[in-house]
């Protein structure tokens, strides 16, 4: 048998169904569309359950796909086991009401033995128990000999692995085809046999076949439509054909492992502890590289935080394995070579997905140290308080807040004779995960509530004709109110229109939706909001203003012109500006969110770092002249292909139908875009960024103005700069000048107030020059001082430390009923190994708070004015630990 690579068995996989007459399709993206139910794609029939339950029409009725996945169910586990990954392709071939279980046994029987070339008399089929028809299929048209199939029967609560159901909904029996790998794989016994837990059956091939409609209560009827959805594990085929022990040892996982062990200066499978950690790695660089690429981003909730912890989890191993150089985005580089090939995407994002690996992993270098710190405060609060057990509130806050692995919190602990309430942890965990499960929404098959548009016959379409006119006729097909289908709406009444061919654009693409008027003529409509329904439909939601609209009637429908027209302006000016910051700021720049309506546009963008103002002036001077160039904004419809061989820019995630709409500025910008535009930049007018921001690790925002929304601010700049200078007995013109002289009087009334602050300050201590001790020859002086703040504190540091010539300096006082702490250090007491901002982590915990800072300098503040006295006793003995 031949060793095929993983991406040789992507492609043949993928050619052999296309003959079957299969449509090719590529790998959703791994961000669900239109699915509350999940956080990220775990399967691939998950992108496809709108064509299963026919609330959309596949493009063709037999599909096949090898789609991304993520499953972070068992992150436990993996590195643990050699089974267990996060992220994974999942081969798939799928009918739609038109093939079932004679061809799809026969083809999956096909690829295996004839293809692939596995051994027929190592392959063993299972079926679910009832299942007779599809024993018959496998020995009377396949030729498997009875004695080689498994039959699965459901468990005492009714559940079986070889009958797949999901709550209510379309379910069915499954025929699995699994492999022997030998006695080698095996676990001795004399009975083992497909279904064993051992590794030696493994399942290659699981399809299942949807015939029924479950009740979710064990009643089942017959499918008028039934289909198959086919589930084939790629990394686990590959094991198989290239004749080795894990995932972890096919080709494209090896490359990815043996650069690990490259840079740890370690050999896979010579100490198991760092086995797990070369596993890990492996694994959760190809899940956050895929991620990345499908533009999701680090961050503390949703699939963010899934990547956040992903990253994490294999940089606290990259530790582990003494690796001591940043090393994620080396290893990314590795995943994009090797599987480039199946995904290109993967290349053309290559700069984005390493400069958020790179970010991230800075931050949590950082964040690491910042988590010892604070345990290191919290082992001195239990030492005061006479506890041995860290609580598993705290464990849990420095696992979610500091990324702290917990064996890594209990290895730092059980050095110094702590244990962790491991229990109390596991139950913040619990309740956090209780939290992230109510934010999936989860309700119905398809993971939303189950709405009125859902009733609509599937057959209903509406198209869009507002490209060219803001004005058309049409018949109205449907009416709904909020809660059923309606034949009439009438005077007053909130409800939704849909029609055969409409003006009105639907939000979407990040363009918001026309308003206008609908009406018949006994009715007029106020349209609210467009939206675009499951199945082709637009929706024109609003309330009735006068009379009555039925099915039927023939409608003029009419868009807002004024608020189109604005949107327009705002959309043609989002391309020049991408294009205009792809240019100043260079071409990692990627489209990471958009929105335009008729005030505004605010545009997300990949992008490490604030534009300065010089960028944002350059970009804004760059938008304004292509708008003053009089450009000629010309929209092609083309095939997808063939757009991209123009250079247009797709968005991460994006959902792009065969033919696609190309619109082009000259030759400054070309993308794949389905908004409304202008016909000529020099309608746009003019153009203003009115603010950038960040709004994510990596992703910058810019909201803009266009066209009259400029007149209008810098109108309202105007009036502003009037009101300001009438405050202050200006005018406009002498602003600055009288400002500038008001700056000068609070300057000098405030160095005045700081003088007699210090003043004030150094007569509260008095003379404590006789309070100096020595440690282990490091001056030390440790004083309190009654009613300064922290700036007091930090002068009267300087002058008293000045006095000492050299040494150590630490004072505390209340204000307001807040306490106050300070220590600052000479270079000469530094040297011989004083450290301010341990002393302030040692002592803070005795004033009831928490600070830090660098070994000349270090503050922190409190709220229990009653430990000032242990504070500044506590000074002593934490030198003396500091000074040998």
């Amino acid at each position: 048998m031949k060793k095929y690579s993983v991406n040789e068995l992507r492609k043949m996989y993928l050619e052999f169904f296309e003959s079957k007459g299969h449509l090719v399709m590529n790998s959703f993206s791994l961000v669900p569309h239109n699915d509350n139910s999940l956080l990220i794609i775990n399967s691939g029939m998950a992108p496809l359950k709108p064509y299963f339950t026919g609330q959309e029409i596949p493009p063709r009725k037999r599909v096949t796909t090898c789609q991304k996945c993520v499953r972070t169910g068992d992150i436990e586990n993996v590195g643990k086991t050699a089974r267990h990954l996060t992220f994974f392709e999942m081969l798939g071939n799928f009918s739609f009401g038109d093939y079932f279980k004679h061809e799809a046994i026969a083809w999956s029987w096909e690829f295996l033995t004839e293809v692939v070339g596995l051994d027929a008399q190592r392959l063993y089929p299972s079926i679910y128990c009832e299942d007779e028809e599809a024993f018959e299929i496998w020995t009377k048209e396949i030729g498997v000999d009875g004695s080689r199939i498994t039959r699965f029967y459901r468990d005492e609560e009714g559940k079986c692995d070889n009958f797949w159901e999901h709550g209510a909904g379309p379910c069915g029996p499954c025929s699995e085809i699994y492999y022997d790998r030998g006695i080698k794989y095996g676990c001795g016994k004399p009975d083992c046999k497909v279904g064993c837990e051992c590794d030696r059956f493994m399942e290659v091939w699981n399809n299942v076949f949807t015939q029924f409609d479950g009740d979710g209560k064990g009643n089942y009827t017959e499918l008028d439509q039934k289909n198959i959805d086919t589930g084939m594990g790629l990394e686990r085929l590959a094991v198989v054909i290239q004749d080795v022990d894990s995932v972890f040892d096919i080709d494209t996982m090896k490359a990815i492992r043996d650069k690990i062990c490259e840079m740890a200066n370690v050999s896979y499978q010579m100490e198991e502890v760092k086995d797990v950690s070369i596993r890990l790695i492996t694994d959760h660089i190809r899940a956050s590289t895929f991620m990345i690429s499908d533009g999701i981003l680090p961050s503390n909730e949703g699939r963010g935080y899934v990547l956040r912890r992903l990253i994490r989890r294999a940089a606290r191993h990259a530790r582990l394995l003494e690796i001591d150089v940043q090393c994620l985005a080396k290893l990314s580089e590795t995943v994009i070579k090797e599987c480039k090939d199946g995904y290109p995407e993967l290349e053309s994002k290559k700069e984005f997905i390493l400069n958020v690996l790179t970010q991230e992993e800075n931050k949590f270098n950082k964040t690491i140290d910042q988590g010892l710190g604070i345990l290191s405060q919290m082992q001195t609060e239990m030492e005061a308080a006479n506890q041995k057990m860290l609580s598993g509130e705290n464990a849990f806050k420095l696992y979610d807040t500091y990324g702290f692995p917990l064996d890594l919190t209990m290895e730092i602990l059980e050095e110094k004779g702590f244990t962790i309430d491991e229990k109390a942890f596991h139950s913040a965990m619990q309740e956090q995960k209780q939290k992230a499960r109510k934010a999936r929404k989860t309700t119905n098959y398809m993971g939303a509530d189950v709405t009125v548009y859902e009733l609509i016959d599937t057959v209903v379409t509406s198209t869009f004709v507002g490209y060219d006119r803001l004005t058309h006729r049409s018949k109205i097909k449907v009416l709904t109110s909020e809660t059923e289908i309606v034949e009439a709406l009438t005077d007053g009444e909130v409800g939704t229109i849909i029609v055969d061919e409409t003006p009105f654009y639907s939000t979407m693409g990040g363009q918001n939706a026309d308003t206008g008027i609908i009406k018949t003529a006994e009715g007029e409509f106020i349209v609210e909001d467009t939206v675009k329904l499951l199945g082709g439909k637009i929706g024109h939601i609003g309330k009735v203003k006068k009379g009555m609209l039925k099915t039927g009637d023939i409608a003029e429908l009419a868009v807002n012109e004024e608020n189109r027209l604005d949107t327009c302006k705002n959309h043609s000016a989002t391309h020049l500006l991408q294009k205009a910051l792809r240019e100043v700021l260079g071409s990692h720049v990627e489209q990471a969110g958009s929105f335009v309506d008729g005030s505004r546009l605010r545009f997300d963008f990949s992008h490490f770092s604030a534009m300065t103002e010089e960028e944002i002036t350059q970009v804004e001077k760059i938008v304004n002249q292509k708008i003053e160039d009089n450009i000629e904004v010309v929209t092609n419809v083309m095939d997808l292909e063939e757009a991209k061989k123009t250079g247009a820019m797709a968005l991460f995630g994006e959902k792009y139908t065969d033919k696609v709409r190309v619109v082009k500025m000259g030759d400054f910008s070309t993308e794949l875009c389905g908004g409304t535009h202008v016909t000529n930049t020099k309608e746009i007018s003019a153009f203003k960024i009115i603010s950038e921001s960040g709004v994510a690790a990596g992703v910058r925002r810019i909201e803009a103005i266009t066209g009259n929304g400029v007149l209008v601010y810098y109108s309202d700049l105007e009036n502003t700069l009037k009101s300001a200078a009438k405050l202050i007995k200006a005018t406009p013109a002498t602003l600055e000048e009288k400002l500038s002289h008001l700056l000068n009087e609070m300057k000098s009334i405030q160095s005045e107030n700081d003088s007699l602050k210090s003043k004030l300050a150094k007569d509260a201590l008095g003379d404590v020059m006789d309070q100096v001790i020595e440690v282990n020859g490091v001056k030390v002086l440790a004083a309190k001082v009654d009613g300064v703040d922290m700036n007091g504190l930090r002068e009267l540091g300087d002058q008293l430390k000045d006095k000492l010539g050299e040494g150590i300096v630490a004072i505390a006082s209340v204000l307001d009923d807040k306490v106050s702490l300070m220590v600052t250090a000479t270079d000469g007491a530094i040297k011989r190994g004083a450290h301010a901002g341990n002393i302030v982590k040692n002592i803070a915990g005795c004033i009831g708070g928490g600070g830090g800072g660098r070994p000349n300098m270090a503050q922190a503040g409190g709220k229990n004015p009653a430990g000032i006295d242990d504070a500044i006793q506590k000074v002593r003995e934490v030198v003396e630990d500091q000074i040998k």
